[in-house]
């Protein structure tokens, strides 16, 4: 079972803190605005609900090595890639800031919800593999603790 305060943080305060940064903020790395930032984290999350997918694209031991990372307590990496995206960020889809925190707020209610009506539930996320809800929770908030670093929202680790 994934820990209270983890699913807590997600839905309540990760949103919150966002919403104190400007759509335009620069992170002091990486190439997203806060903006940016905020509607990648909604195709994450989507990802981890079931509502999107993508093609695995690690396997076998190189699998089991990411695995290890993401149940581990290292935090992901200033500039870590991730391999289902380009070098330049996606263009924003909603109008604001505002607007786009409430639509991840919504997918992060979403999550939750699926998982709670369907607790053997595993989604696939195309680097980590097969993930259940403690998986998803698990990956879902180190990438919040990874972006928050990255606005200055929390002090590097």
């Amino acid at each position: 079972m994934p820990d209270p305060q983890k699913i807590d943080f997600l839905i309540n305060k990760f949103p919150s803190l966002l919403r104190t940064l400007p759509g335009d903020a620069k992170g002091t790395w990486g190439v997203m605005n806060a903006q940016q930032m905020v509607e990648h984290f909604i195709l994450s999350v989507k990802n981890a609900s079931g509502k999107l997918s993508h093609p695995a694209v690690n396997e076998g031991e190189r699998l089991q090595k990411f695995r290890e990372f993401l149940f581990s307590d290292k935090s992901f990496k200033e500039n870590t890639k991730n391999p289902i995206l380009g070098e330049q960020p996606l263009s924003v889809h909603y109008p604001s800031m505002q607007a786009a925190i409430d639509k991840l707020q919504t997918e992060l209610n979403y999550f939750a919800d699926t998982f709670q009506k369907n607790p053997g539930l595993t989604t696939l996320n195309p680097i980590f593999g097969e993930l259940d809800f403690d998986g998803n929770v698990q990956l879902l908030h180190k990438h919040a603790l990874h972006h928050l670093r990255q606005f200055g929202l929390l002090a590097s680790s």
